[in-house]
């Protein structure tokens, strides 16, 4: 018996190698190099298009939780990302390129898993898990809507890449907020330059989005000139907030009103990502603005910005919280397409959707991991939420379990949520005897 999986993205890959970890044949379809959307730049699998990061790599934060969960449980993505990771001071970033070959080279070495190369334009009989992804569109998302009903969707956008050489380094800083080492490069802004930047970030051209009228954007990954349109000091309080910064000074001498961060894009440090800073602006209105920024007056862009629209299904109308469908038990959805966002959010739904494909197949009980843990609290949200409308969700404390007698100061908190999700996820993988 073989297992369908469709799409070689973070959460494809994951659960393509939990099935072949079980014995299971996988025929794994991925569209590239046949096709590609506007968004990607590689044929590899696993192709991070938005950033380098996986966010914040600390237990106080709920995706440090659900990393670590991840790795307890031996995930292939977060294997990979941790093999390939560059500094960025408390997050866990990748060398893009260099995660894309490990996860690839990973995959295609796989006896069990056999890649078949071309667009998919039907949904096929049989054990089948769907993870097409936030891009998917054509035939195939015909065919989801046709089965599931109208899909939803939102836009979000990636930040620009600039090159090493080109940044004037004697108008930037190296340092991490709050003395976490020195990751970043900092282009520190006077009170001037930055409501200079403000205005011209705001007059600024934008791409048209002309086939949709509702310009639906994903907060997590708004971009910085909507960000920029709701006050002249969003900015300063959002991603370039002043903050953690000891002995930084701007060009008047004085501490800085606002900080651009640079982050590092590959493990060569050639490259950087302007932290925070997605993008629809025009490209060369990008080179324009973006160049008022201190010590990027002359940056080169190996990558502009881009918008892109992000399709997800209701899950919460159709899924079980092991993301099966609820009317065709052997089909299952994995991935941002199910609502969950954010590239560790979509591994662990890959994982889950793989892991419960297994059991299904080898007719034992499927795994609730329940929201006592980060990875159960995000399959619970898509499949359960009964809000007015449903929106994809990152991982946060929010969606998982209360505590009793939780305490009051947050870190504590957090720390505590982590821990008992962390012994959760333990007691399980020993109940269930998980690879």
């Amino acid at each position: 018996m073989f297992v369908n999986v469709i799409g070689a993205g973070l959460a494809g890959c994951e659960c393509a190698a939990v099935l072949a970890k079980y014995g299971f044949d996988v025929k794994l379809h991925e569209m590239k190099p046949v096709k590609r959307t506007p968004a990607h730049r590689s044929d590899g699998f696993a192709e991070l298009v938005c950033s380098n990061s996986l966010r914040s790599d600390k237990l106080d934060n709920a995706v440090g939780l659900l990393k670590e969960e991840l790795r307890k449980l031996n995930s292939l993505i977060i294997r990979c990302a941790d093999e390939t990771r560059v500094p960025a001071g408390g997050a866990l970033a990748v060398d893009r390129e260099l995660f894309s070959e490990a996860v690839t080279d990973y995959i295609k070495n796989e006896k069990h898993i056999e890649i078949i190369s071309g667009e998919v334009t039907d949904i096929p009989d049989g054990p089948t898990v769907i993870a097409t992804g936030p891009l998917t569109d054509g035939s195939m998302l015909a065919c989801i809507e046709a089965l599931l009903g109208d899909s939803l969707h939102f836009f979000d956008a990636a930040a620009p890449i600039v090159t090493a050489e080109s940044i004037d380094m004697s108008r930037v800083f190296s340092a991490s907020r709050y003395d976490r080492g020195s990751d970043y490069l900092n282009c520190p802004m006077t009170r001037l330059e930055y409501f200079n930047f403000i205005r011209a970030i705001t007059e600024a051209e934008t791409v048209p989005l002309h086939e949709f009228e509702d310009k639906k954007v994903f907060e997590g990954c708004m971009p910085v000139e909507v960000m920029a349109k709701r006050g002249d000091l969003t900015l300063a309080y959002g991603p370039l907030k002043p903050v953690g910064f000891d002995n930084c000074l701007a060009s008047d001498g004085r501490k800085p009103f606002a900080v651009v961060q640079l982050r590092k894009e590959n493990a060569e440090g050639t490259l950087y990502n302007i932290v925070g800073f997605q993008t629809n602006l025009k490209f060369q209105e990008q080179k324009r603005v973006f160049g008022m920024i201190p010590g990027l007056e002359n940056a080169e862009f190996m990558r502009y910005g881009v918008m892109h629209r992000n399709s997800f299904i209701q899950s919460p109308k159709h899924l079980t919280p092991y993301y099966s469908l609820r009317t065709r038990p052997d089909l299952f959805f994995a991935g941002q397409l199910t609502g969950v966002e954010g590239y560790v959010e979509s591994a662990a739904s890959g994982y889950a959707a793989g892991l419960n494909m297994a059991r299904y197949l080898m007719e034992l009980p499927q795994i609730d991991f329940t929201r006592k843990t980060a990875i159960g609290s995000l399959a619970h949200y898509v499949s359960e939420y009964n809000g007015g409308s449903f929106q994809p969700m990152n991982i946060c404390y929010g969606i998982m379990e209360r505590l009793d007698n939780a305490p009051r100061e947050k870190f504590r908190r957090f720390i505590a949520l982590s821990e008992r999700a962390l012994t959760c996820i333990d007691e399980i993988i020993k109940e269930y005897n998980l690879k």
